[in-house]
């Protein structure tokens, strides 16, 4: 799909602003959409907006259908008539440049059964009616989530496989009892749920208003302990006992000598052929409905997967296997119809027939210019060997920070030594023909000076922030996710600048 000639800023709504611990779907949210349409941005990008698992990485989450309900804004229930002022009053004093995790589920978690409770008392129906269509509108997966998530906190938050071996194998006679015996637990997190997609409506509404799109992501594999393995196993390469065989990953690179060992289950794709792959095409539809581009992670799993056995503890004993990736696009196109608007995260080891594919799809790929100052001239990632149908990014939320970049130290997230390290910064400054003193700002002019249709940038670089402001460590599993950005770092100055940039490089369309 052809894009505008435009620009973004990636940033995770938890990393929003707000006196709530986390960043939610309130009225942050949308003054940023108004720092994005004042500053000339057409592209607000985020993370996977799953419930998150393991470690809190959006990349890890409970459903690949279901939203994030911390998300849900406190005050937008006041206004709903969810719940009180009162029942804010109680806050915690929580920290606002991190997010703590386990404080915001707690306190976040009381809200909502507060709410529910007030839904169960009221006499509105259309509200009742609007509920029930919603239920209607998306149980092929709100079922059984909302059972998984009632059973999951009755196990006090074990995987599945520890259940009693009826409820694990999804025994009809077991699955009926529990929704006997938890039916008010179950009843609670599809209203959730519901609470968590109005909210997010609203929010997409505005974004159209201002002309802003939001940039999705998927990612390609779905966590172990999650719904959509409990309630389709026969989906994903497990044995007998509902254990993995084998696992993903990725061989050694850049990032760690012994590559990253994701650990995900993957999925039996003569299983997913046989049923005409209806799980990805309704994953792909229900993306679509809260996003309008969806980028998708470890695209190069779709020419071939790096399979782990399990109980490897590192990713180095592993083999591509392939995958039949043309069939299932070729499938969305035809029952999703042409011109689907997905980004190719191709990143990593990239092979003849991944650029086939993405090729062939007119998908367009991704260049990160932190990649870009090792080797020699004829590096992918420098702007002068970019093609049209491309994203740019200063860098990702994989990535440090730009100055946490340029500054750091070797071996810091990479498996550079100190000359590799001093190479790499002397050939960036000499590209760019910089000085180094606002080197994030000489990195957003390459990019939004390239030919890429899309230049995206990490609200961080905008910022010109250090490495504390790092979203994410690969093959790290503390410490991630929870940065915060102040309100008050969103300047005139700022949005001053980036619009005047966005000018230069005609990366304005009209709205």
């Amino acid at each position: 799909m052809s894009f505008p000639r435009s620009s973004g800023i990636l940033l995770h709504p938890t990393s929003l602003p707000g006196r709530f611990g986390i960043g939610d779907l309130g009225d942050e949210a949308y003054r940023f959409v108004d720092f994005l349409a004042a500053s000339g941005q057409r592209l607000w990008q985020i993370l996977p907006l799953g419930p998150p698992g393991y470690g809190n990485s959006p990349y890890q989450c409970f459903s690949a259908f279901a939203g994030h309900t911390q998300l849900i804004s406190p005050e937008r229930l006041v206004e709903g008539g969810f719940l009180s002022r009162q029942d804010l009053e109680g806050a915690p004093d929580f920290p606002s440049d991190r997010v703590d995790f386990d404080r915001v589920a707690e306190f976040k978690r009381s809200l909502l059964d507060q709410a529910f409770d007030r839904f169960k008392r009221t006499n509105d129906d259309g509200l009742r009616a609007d509920f029930a269509n919603f239920c209607r509108q998306h149980a092929s997966w709100l079922e059984d989530f909302a059972l998984f998530s009632a059973l999951r906190e009755a196990h006090d938050g074990a995987e599945w496989i520890t259940w009693e071996l009826a409820l694990a194998r999804r025994e009809p006679g077991a699955l009926a009892a529990a929704h006997e015996k938890l039916a008010g637990q179950v009843a609670a997190q599809r209203f959730f749920q519901y609470l968590f997609f109005k909210q997010w409506a609203a929010l997409k509404a505005y974004c159209r208003e201002r002309g802003i799109k939001i940039f999705g992501d998927m990612p390609i594999f779905v966590a172990y302990n999650s719904a959509d393995v409990w309630t389709h196993p026969e989906l994903f390469k497990l044995d007998g006992a509902g254990r993995p065989t084998v696992v993903s990953g990725v061989p050694p690179d850049l990032f760690s000598a012994t590559g990253q060992l994701w650990g995900n289950p993957l999925y039996n794709w003569e299983k997913m052929r046989a049923t005409g792959y209806q799980w990805w095409l309704d994953r792909m539809r229900s993306t679509f409905e809260l996003v309008d581009i969806v980028r998708i992670d470890h695209f190069r799993g779709f020419a071939a997967c790096w399979e782990i056995p399990s109980g490897e503890e590192t990713a180095e004993r592993g083999q591509w296997v392939g995958v039949p990736g043309r069939e299932l696009f070729a499938t969305m196109r035809r029952v999703l119809g042409d011109g689907l608007p997905i980004i190719a995260e191709d990143l990593g080891i990239i092979t003849e027939d991944v650029e086939a594919l993405r090729d062939e799809f007119g998908f367009p790929g991704m260049r990160v210019l932190q990649f870009a100052f090792g080797g020699d001239s004829r590096n992918p990632h420098l702007p002068h060997n970019y093609v049209r149908n491309t994203v740019v990014y200063t860098g990702t939320h994989d990535n440090d920070t730009v100055p946490g970049w340029f500054q750091r130290e070797p071996g810091a997230g990479s498996t550079l030594d100190a000359a590799a390290v001093e190479r790499q910064r002397r050939h960036c400054l000499k590209y760019l023909n910089s000085d180094g003193k606002q080197i994030h700002w000489d990195f957003i002019r390459a990019a939004y000076g390239s030919v890429a249709q899309l230049a995206m940038v990490q609200l961080q670089d905008a910022l010109g922030l250090g490495s504390d402001a790092r979203m994410n460590l690969p093959a790290s599993v503390e410490g991630n996710w929870g940065w915060r950005c102040h309100s008050a770092l969103l300047t005139d100055e700022l949005r001053h600048r980036l619009r005047e940039m966005v000018e230069t490089y005609q990366r304005t369309e009209p709205q």
